[in-house]
């Protein structure tokens, strides 16, 4: 049985196709960039900002001393360790409140962290904590 035209045409086209597949194969593998050297493929960034192919000049480097560099916006200066503050509230059950001198700010503790025992009104120096609740005082002791 004799193919029609149009499936001649197409098996033409399709013959084609290959071919120029093929080609292009070739041409692929011909002209591929593997095995270069790793010094084809470094590039530099010049002065301006642009790819260049040749190393920088280092002649004029400015050398930068790493532990004169600041970051953030503003030194930290030391917080002193021992805080002072007066007892305002103590519970039975042993917990209660310091009131501290410079940021009348209200400081939970337990007694459990007293180093001798204290009272509603005493003047005592502490060490604040960072709890999950927020600051705690620790290492309770009486001022004298």
């Amino acid at each position: 049985m004799a193919d029609s035209f149009s499936k001649k045409e197409n098996f033409k086209k399709k013959v084609q196709k290959a071919k120029e597949k093929a080609l292009k194969r070739e041409e692929r593998k011909t002209s591929n960039n593997k095995g270069k050297s790793l010094d084809d493929m470094i590039m530099y960034v010049d002065a301006n900002g642009q790819l260049t192919s040749t190393p920088p000049d280092n002649s004029n480097v400015e050398e930068f001393d790493i532990n004169n560099i600041q970051l953030g916006a503003a030194p930290i200066e030391a917080e002193e360790i021992r805080k002072t503050g007066i007892i305002t509230f103590f519970s039975e059950k042993g917990y209660g409140f310091i009131t501290e001198d410079k940021s009348k700010e209200n400081i939970f503790f337990h007694s459990n962290n007293c180093t001798e025992l204290v009272k509603k009104g005493n003047k005592v120096s502490f060490e604040k904590e960072r709890s999950p609740k927020g600051f705690s005082a620790i290492d309770i002791k009486l001022v004298r």
